[in-house]
């Protein structure tokens, strides 16, 4: 009953329990690893995991090659469905616009990368073979 009370009343949530509430991670863990690591600021400032989070505050959390910029508009320190995870941010435009940029750019990186058909076949093993010499 006090933890609920205390949820409640609160107007400021670590910053590892907000990222983890708000499903930016899967586990409290991973939000504190990346914390620690850099990739999470708030307010323009590298922070430490225990930081208080306030609504209005400005954070940025990178995943991979994206970057979410967000502003804090609930708080939280339960995991909840991802209904309400949404609720408790909003994301920039000019954030959402980078991100799908860099998903843009990812997918024709990878085209380029990726050959169109499976494992060669018997005409293209000889072939490969007589480059090589082997035959």
């Amino acid at each position: 009953m006090r933890e609920r009370e205390r949820d409640a009343g609160d107007e400021r949530v670590r910053l590892d329990k907000w990222l983890w509430a708000a499903r930016f991670f899967k586990t409290r863990a991973l939000a504190a690893e990346a914390v620690a690591g850099g990739k999470v600021q708030v307010n323009g400032d590298r922070a430490k995991r225990a930081r208080p989070v306030q609504t209005g505050d400005e954070v940025r959390v990178r995943l991979g090659p994206y970057e979410h910029v967000v502003v804090v508009r609930a708080l939280s320190a339960r995991r909840g469905p991802a209904s309400a995870a949404a609720e408790l941010y909003e994301e920039r435009p000019e954030s959402r616009v980078a991100r799908e940029a860099m998903t843009q750019q990812l997918k024709v990186l990878h085209a380029a990368f990726v050959p169109e058909k499976g494992r060669p076949t018997k005409r293209d093993r000889r072939e490969i073979e007589r480059l090589r010499g082997r035959r």
